[in-house]
């Protein structure tokens, strides 16, 4: 938990793993940015890079088709602070004119066999859906659960976000394999006396199984989580591995237009990717840094082990999570 001083500074519990920056820290990561007229717009001057711009100035000037996968987690139709800058609650036509904006001239740094996610909950999951038909073939909608949300006396609790799948084409990079969940085995089923389609290991018996399209085993970064940052709206390493996983080859690259503190950015260097992402806020922008700083020293990503992502609350994962 977080307490606060009487100047109004936030001051952390002793056991609270949230990314903190320092003034130096600050000042020795700054240099890092890429700022919109110091850089020259092509693939090889933004892999790897953290681009501190609006995306609106930086559109025209992106290369194409340099990317292998999008993944896209703009703000919501909801009223919103992200570190100082307001997004308002609208109308649905008013926020797919929003989206027409930018949705439509992002694809153009989009590779003909690349992949798009595009993350919404359900107040504007409708048009994202509409912006994706219109201009790509649209695969799947994930929905994922989300451990935190309030409460709700006359509703029901808000508790699932919808992630849109989308292609340029049916040529399309998916590696299944690389996504499979490890899950328990509650009833084994043996075959001459043997496991069938399951095995025993000191943890335990286990499946491997194909991903669905609902996912209940991620957990929103919070305090005692090393990735957690103060983002208002921050997404798990894990959920967004999975989509680079999927979707993305061993040494392609991962563009994320609304980067906010780094996530896909981090993800994409722990799994052998390359990676660009455009944030406005210059903060964010420094938190990805010193996160991607830090990956050099710590790959792991939690939830995911041994090449497999195992399901929550398992004894294998219990025992990473308490290392």
């Amino acid at each position: 938990m977080d307490k606060y001083t009487e100047n109004g500074t936030k001051q952390r519990a002793p056991n609270n793993r949230t990314l903190t920056l320092t003034d130096a820290e600050r000042t020795a990561l700054r240099p890092r940015l890429l700022k919109l007229n110091e850089v020259a717009f092509t693939a090889a001057a933004l892999t790897d890079r953290t681009l501190c711009a609006d995306l609106m100035d930086v559109l025209p000037l992106l290369p194409e088709k340099f990317a292998d996968l999008l993944i896209i987690d703009p703000p919501y139709n909801l009223t919103k602070q992200f570190g100082g800058v307001s997004f308002t609650k609208t109308d649905d036509d008013s926020y797919y004119a929003y989206l027409e904006s930018w949705f439509k001239p992002l694809l153009r740094v989009l590779k003909d066999d690349g992949s798009v996610y595009l993350c919404g909950d359900w107040q504007n999951s409708a048009q994202l859906y509409r912006i994706m038909k219109e201009n790509l073939i649209v695969q799947n909608r994930i929905t994922w659960q989300r451990e935190k949300g309030r409460g709700a006396m006359h509703n029901w609790k808000n508790s699932c976000e919808d992630i849109w799948f989308g292609t340029k084409s049916e040529n399309y990079y998916f590696d299944v394999d690389s996504v499979k969940q490890k899950r328990q085995v509650i009833a084994p089923y043996r075959e001459n006396g043997k496991p069938k389609d399951w095995e025993e290991t000191d943890d335990g018996k286990f499946r491997l199984t194909f991903p669905g399209n609902f996912w209940d085993d991620i957990s929103i970064p919070y305090w005692s989580m090393p990735e957690n940052t103060d983002h208002p709206t921050q997404k798990s390493e894990k959920l967004i591995a999975k989509l680079i996983l999927a979707s993305c080859p061993a040494g392609g690259v991962v563009f994320d237009p609304f980067l906010g503190s780094g996530t896909t950015s981090v993800v994409a260097k722990k799994l052998g990717r390359h990676w660009c992402g455009v944030e406005l806020n210059e903060e964010y922008c420094l938190w990805a840094e010193k996160r991607l700083e830090l990956a050099d020293s710590d790959a792991s990503i939690q939830g995911y082990t041994d090449g497999v992502f195992w399901e929550r609350n398992t004894a294998r994962a219990q025992a990473l999570k308490a290392r």
